[in-house]
């Protein structure tokens, strides 16, 4: 490697081909809303948000984890927090941030009690600006997960809780 390089340089046809920004290195394509998640530890370690901060190996593994949860359904912080380790909030804490939405299902974790819970910073329907939460709310109906008027989970449909 040329001396003028930097461990975290990338060439610039790693930068096309992985859809780089060139300012924050974001793997987001936006003409197309495709979002390429990186697998392997190379690209995880050159990976970092648009403010430009590296994911840390927790984040990895809680977006992994979230990953594997199937369309239609949900699970809780706790379980989440219960297989990979961690506590509930840290998961939220994860999650809070997360650069990879909707490829990356966060809206699929719901608090232990089955409300709603949170979203992109915001807790319940009624936290922060009213939208985030709502949103999450429209996104899980969309898949078929509908909560109360109160923000529980709806199980007179059947079982959407989902355990892994």
């Amino acid at each position: 490697m040329p001396a003028d390089r930097t461990k975290d340089a990338v060439d610039p046809l790693t930068k096309l081909v992985m859809g780089y920004s060139t300012a924050s290195k974001t793997r987001r394509f936006p003409d197309t809303g495709f979002i390429m998640y990186p697998t392997c530890p190379h690209e995880r370690n050159l990976y970092r948000t648009e403010d430009c901060k590296e994911v840390t190996p927790y984040q990895w593994k809680v977006y992994d984890f979230i990953k594997t949860i199937p369309k239609g359904r949900v699970t809780t912080y706790k379980t989440v927090c219960e297989c990979i380790g961690g506590s509930p909030r840290s998961v939220g804490g994860a999650l809070k941030n997360n650069p990879f939405m909707p490829y990356i299902p966060c809206h699929r974790i719901i608090a232990t009690n089955l409300f709603i819970g949170g979203f992109s910073g915001e807790w319940g329907p009624h936290d922060g600006t009213g939208i985030k939460v709502p949103r999450k709310l429209a996104l899980l109906k969309e898949e078929g997960v509908t909560f109360t008027k109160e923000g529980f989970l709806d199980q007179t449909e059947g079982v959407r809780l989902w355990t892994p």
